[in-house]
């Protein structure tokens, strides 16, 4: 069926199609009855970035705005807010919405495919419960959208409706999620998004004739008596870097290969080998084409690992001399996802690999082709093993797990050593002779390259000579790295960050860079976007969440806090100096400390205005508000108009340097304003302060927190606690900033007023402390223009620099006081999973409504 008018009405009412070059949907194909439906996902680089999830469904796209994209991880529930339908063509568009356009930014096609509803998907859609299947490119398996009821936003446009795109758990799903942070490019242009953006052309898609040229016959070979084809490439699945050997009969453990990984296609005498990103390697590989095209006479798609070898072991600097000089590799195998047609990875790992042994059978010791051997059970063993006799480590795997073409915790890799790929941005001159002295290497980390330290050793004159002519053909001006140490840009060359190196090191300094590197070989199978720090996770924790008195802490240094200044570029004067009075913390350890909580902190202080507690040698605490010179330029200033016509500079951050610059300047505590400075007159979140008289038990705070939480929940607002380091505990529930300052302080001032009326033997909206006397002061005063709240994880000036730390509600209940996060503690706190999860994603909002409903209609009132 066509859409219609009425579908598309909507659509064509937000966009000027003489403006923008999105489809109007006037000359949209109709859709094919009996042809599989189509879904796309579109990257869109708007004001904010996000994923436009689209199904197409009664001739137009039904579509969703996903703000973190979707994830194979089930326990991701991903806010998808429903947009208008979208016509049919549009599922083909990728370009620039022109910058003030509805939507205005750039559009990627990120993933496309075809998807079959489970049930009726009317009902579904109805119902607020649409269960799919897709079958993608990159989103494969089982999903379900569902429908937030009761959790709708009223905009001025009508009701906005929140869903929650889910992954159901099958062959598909994962237990972390690697979607948006992997698949980085189109689908259809291989472009990212700043080259779509450029206008760079697509990437040129081989004509049918040069595809069938470049593959070769489309091999079938006859087993059974059916023809079965080569098969195709399938992504592999990878291994999740681990710190402990897991223990028992369950796992199976193999030697970790130091190679390439390869996929092996085979149909009797035809063979394709690719690399695990796809990219057909066959002719480098081409040395093992002949002993694998004797493998069987029907067809095979094994998973393995081409080695060379050095003194015994695999050895990667071997591998790249035995692939440009033709040497010998060996191919070890070590899983079977298909055979002879008959698909296996949904069989137990056990049953594959004797599939697998029975296909390869009895080899030689220097047979090319190999079948990898695993011992059950005893991996501390094996590991000591591997260790001793110089091999790289162990991969573990559940032995009654099928194939996940994912990383999974299914499959573990533990090392003897510290090895990882690092993308090279850069190379530093040699004194002595002529090319590098040493190579500068990063991770990609949310977006941006991570300045990751110097490699100096580990090369030949042979390799340093061919490496300096790929770095000449790379030379740009300005570096790839978000920061990097000032001594490292005086002399440094910069390049275009897509090369990638393998690293042997010892350890990382506590700021994340390397120690004792040397250089192994370059990889040419992995795409630099896709290199980011491997850390091992933390061990599972239990359901209830470390109370403060359970966190091992953090040790946190005066070294730790200069290596982090050099390396950010900051000014740092007698690092060793007490920050209080009271000693017990120096100005290094507060520098480390913010390096530490950088992460989850700068989300909730950036671009916001900020007042400052200062302490400077010998002088006691005071409040500043306004810039009076002598700040570093990294703390910003925006001019705010407070009275009139009258206006002051603020502070505000933008980065970990701005925070820095403030703890060089003696600051103890960051408050911040309720609002952006680019949405300055419109709160994006409200705060209730529990302020507790002096004698009340904390257990006290904390029952007025969660039944605060309860009644702002009956409101529809979703809230979050934190402990202030002082005595009292803040309640804050995220705003979408539509509403003005005005009727947001009525809401809260008559929300605290009726708490106050509703229990008034616990609760007082009265700022006056004689009229507390056994009861709390809800604050809601902190919900006006220019007021200000302490920030999450900023330091105290108090005894001992307690921290304000966020907390969950169910954390919350074994918390004993408000102030037990010192630097060391909250440190360590801001490395566990965020208790906030989803604060960032809510698009709740305080409207009109709301306020004249809980303090009558506003021309009655005087705002």
């Amino acid at each position: 069926m066509a859409a219609t008018n009425e579908q598309l009405k909507d659509y064509r009412a937000k966009r000027d199609f003489s403006k923008t070059a999105e489809p109007s949907g006037a000359k949209a194909k109709r859709a094919i009855k009996g042809k599989p439906l189509r879904f796309v996902v579109q990257k869109h680089d708007a004001t904010r970035l996000h994923y436009d999830f689209r199904l197409e469904l009664d001739g137009v796209l039904k579509s969703w705005a996903i703000t973190k994209g979707p994830s194979t991880n089930p326990a991701d529930k991903r806010l998808a807010v429903r947009v208008e339908d979208h016509p049919l063509d549009y599922g083909d568009f990728e370009g620039t919405i022109p910058e003030g356009e509805y939507g205005g930014g750039t559009v990627m096609l990120w993933d496309e495919g075809t998807w079959e509803p489970v049930g009726d998907p009317h009902d579904g859609l109805d119902g607020g419960d649409l269960k799919f299947t897709l079958k993608g490119k990159r989103m494969k398996g089982e999903w379900v959208l569902v429908h937030m009821k009761g959790r709708d936003n009223q905009t001025r446009n009508g009701t906005r409706e929140n869903w929650l795109l889910i992954k159901h758990r099958d062959d598909y799903s994962t237990d972390t999620d690697g979607l948006t942070e992997k698949f980085t490019t189109s689908v259809e242009t291989g472009r990212d998004l700043p080259g779509i953006a450029k206008g760079n052309k697509p990437r040129k898609k081989p004509t049918k004739k040069a595809a069938k040229a470049e593959a070769g016959p489309n091999a079938k070979v006859w087993t059974g008596g059916k023809a079965v084809a080569l098969p195709d490439f399938r992504e592999p699945q990878l291994a999740t870097l681990v710190e402990e050997v897991p223990s028992g009969d369950d796992w199976l453990f193999e030697m970790k290969y130091d190679g390439y990984r390869c996929i092996a296609a085979v149909a009797g005498p035809e063979v394709r080998l690719f690399t695990r990103n796809g990219n057909d390697w066959t002719r480098q590989f081409q040395r093992l084409v002949e002993p694998l095209s004797k493998l069987t006479r029907g067809a095979a798609l094994l998973d393995g690992e081409i080695c060379a070898f050095k003194d015994g072991r695999s050895d990667f600097s071997t591998l790249k001399d035995a692939l440009s000089s033709g040497g010998p590799l060996v191919y070890f195998a070590f899983d079977l996802l298909e055979q002879d047609g008959e698909n296996l990875e949904k069989l137990p790992l056990l049953e594959r690999k004797e599939r697998l042994r029975k296909l390869i059978g009895k080899t030689r010791d220097n047979a090319e082709v190999q079948y990898s051997e695993h011992v059950r059970g005893h991996g501390d063993k094996v590991l000591k093993a591997m260790c001793e006799a110089h091999q790289e480590g162990v991969i573990a795997k559940l032995a009654d797990a099928p194939y996940r073409h994912e990383r999974s915790r299914s499959w573990l890799k533990i090392k003897c050593t510290n090895r990882q790929e690092f993308v090279i941005g850069g190379w530093r001159p040699s004194d002595k002779h002529k090319g590098f002295a040493s190579l500068l290497l990063g991770t990609w980390e949310g977006g941006k390259l991570v300045y990751r330290g110097r490699v100096g050793t580990g090369f030949t004159q042979k390799s340093s000579a061919e490496l300096q002519a790929e770095l000449d053909k790379r030379a740009r001006k300005t570096p790839p790295f978000e920061t990097v140490p000032r001594d490292i840009v005086r002399r440094a060359r910069w390049v275009e960050p897509d090369l990638v190196g393998e690293v042997d090191f010892t350890e990382f300094t506590p700021d994340g860079v390397l120690r004792h590197p040397s250089f192994v070989g370059l990889r040419q199978d992995k795409p630099a976007r896709e290199v980011k720090l491997e850390t091992k996770p933390a061990k599972p924790v239990a359901t209830k969440r470390k109370s403060a008195a359970k966190l091992k802490p953090m040790k946190l240094t005066d070294d730790m806090g200069i290596a982090v200044a050099e390396r950010l570029g900051v000014r740092l004067t007698s690092p060793d100096r007490e920050a209080l009075p009271d000693g017990g913390v120096t100005k290094g350890q507060l520098v480390a400390y913010y390096d530490a909580v950088a992460e989850r902190m700068l989300p909730h202080i950036e671009k916001r205005a900020l007042s400052l507690v200062r302490v400077p040698r010998g002088s006691k605490p005071f409040f500043q508000k306004h810039d009076t010179g002598g700040f570093p330029d990294t703390m910003k200033r925006v001019a705010i108009e407070l009275k009139e016509s009258d206006k002051e500079d603020h502070f505000y951050v933008v980065d970990l340097a701005g925070i820095l610059a403030g703890v060089q300047m003696s600051t103890l505590e960051f408050h911040i304003w309720g609002s952006h400075i680019d949405t300055l007159e419109k709160p994006d979140r409200i705060i209730f302060d529990i302020d507790p008289d002096e004698g009340l038990d904390f257990k006290v705070t904390r029952e007025a927190a969660l039944h605060i939480r309860d009644v702002l929940g009956e409101w529809g607002l979703e809230s979050f606690p934190m402990v202030t380091g002082g005595k009292g505990i803040h309640v804050i529930a995220p705003l979408k900033p539509v509403t003005e300052w005005p009727l947001v302080k009525l809401f809260c001032r008559t929300f605290a007023q009726k708490l106050e009326d509703n229990e008034p033997d616990s609760f007082t909206a009265n700022i006056r402390k004689v009229e507390r006397k056994g009861r709390m002061f809800v604050d809601y005063l902190r919900n006006e223009r220019g007021a200000t709240a302490i920030a999450p994880f900023s330091t105290r000036a108090r005894p001992g620099a307690p921290c304000a730390v966020p907390v969950g509600w169910d954390e919350l209940e074994t918390i004993k006081a408000a102030n037990l996060f010192h630097i060391e503690a909250a440190a360590a706190k801001a490395q566990e999973a965020d208790p906030w999860v989803g604060y960032f994603d809510l698009t709740q909002s305080i409207t009109k409504g709301m306020v004249e409903s809980v303090a009558g209609p506003l021309k009655d009132l005087k705002l």
